[in-house]
């Protein structure tokens, strides 16, 4: 009888002040009960998989299960909306990705403010791109796929998915450095730009190290360089844009996790917490390496700063490209 009324009186003073409540709620055993991530992709995509990847390794040291649950459409504001729909109790988060970004420039009318509605959790993955052509192009490396625009200006074909995708942002970023016009072709999905540079329907394509693969395995693509900052695990030996006269080039594909705004401080940085030891844990590497991600699994401040670094740059991006949804 004593212990329950000693955790009523903590409780009831969490409730008071802000530093209490962290207090209290970091001696309960958060989490007690299944935790609930909504994901805005198709089950099997590249965010999807990167997700249940590192859920899998992270409930494991939370102790209790994390079910995925796939809630497409709208362009991921149907997940979204979901999430601050639920119960902000710390077991419903949201995995997104640059639509987080994209959204507030190119739809209207959004029954939220993505500013300020989320709460950064923690980056899961980044997707590095590529630029890579069809092996009878003539262009070995970046520097020739540039001369190659310049001489026949507004005549090489050049495919991202989807339309006002990072892949997309990409392009129009490595366009205006370059100083050059490529014909742009917007496909729904990587899958169905790499098939049609493996059918040789296309010069050249911006898309995922993992949507590349098939073309490149198959004899059909040559890979020029990657638009990450650093070279991903999966291409070792292919320089970034930024080692090939473009410094400092790094727009990549991410996914990340979400919080709706109020949701309990201990929930946000326990699971931050599990997310950075899980995406380092072997299995997830063995995992996702070789599908071209990169595992990161920072903490809340460090995703929050570099969402804001990122913000700026892509509404930059969109409003002088003059890129739409479609």
């Amino acid at each position: 009888m004593k212990n329950s009324l000693t955790r009523r009186t903590l409780l009831a003073s969490a409730l008071a002040t802000p530093f209490l409540a962290r207090t209290s709620l970091a001696q309960d055993a958060w989490p007690t009960r299944t935790i609930r991530w909504i994901v805005p992709f198709a089950a099997g995509g590249a965010a999807d998989t990167a997700a249940r990847s590192i859920a899998a390794t992270m409930q494991e040291l939370l102790g209790q299960s994390i079910v995925i649950e796939n809630r497409t459409g709208g362009n991921a504001v149907i997940a979204a909306n979901a999430l601050l729909q639920s119960p902000r109790d710390g077991y419903t988060f949201l995995v997104d990705a640059a639509n987080q970004l994209t959204n507030p420039a190119l739809m209207r009318d959004l029954p939220f403010d993505y500013a300020t509605a989320f709460v950064p959790v923690t980056q899961i993955s980044a997707f590095p791109q590529v630029i890579a052509v069809k092996t009878d192009f003539p262009a070995q490396d970046i520097a020739a796929f540039v001369a190659q625009a310049k001489a026949r200006p507004s005549s090489i074909t050049i495919g991202t998915p989807p339309a006002a995708g990072m892949a997309h942002l990409a392009l129009a970023a490595f366009e205006k450095r370059a100083g050059i016009k490529l014909v742009h072709a917007a496909y729904r999905g990587g899958a169905d730009a790499s098939r049609d540079i493996l059918a040789g329907n296309i010069d050249s394509v911006l898309i995922t190290t993992s949507s590349i693969r098939p073309p490149v395995v198959a004899g059909k693509a040559r890979v020029l360089a990657v638009t990450s900052l650093e070279r991903p695990p999966s291409l070792p030996d292919v320089p970034t844009l930024a080692q090939s006269g473009f410094p400092g080039f790094d727009l990549n594909d991410w996914n990340g996790l979400f919080a709706a705004e109020g949701t309990p401080r201990i929930a946000i940085d326990r699971i931050a917490a599990a997310a950075a030891t899980a995406a380092k844990a072997p299995e997830v590497l063995a995992r996702m390496h070789p599908a071209g991600a990169i595992m990161i699994g920072n903490s809340p401040a460090a995703f929050s700063a570099w969402l804001t670094s990122q913000r700026s740059q892509v509404l930059d991006l969109i409003r002088d490209a003059n890129i739409t949804l479609g």
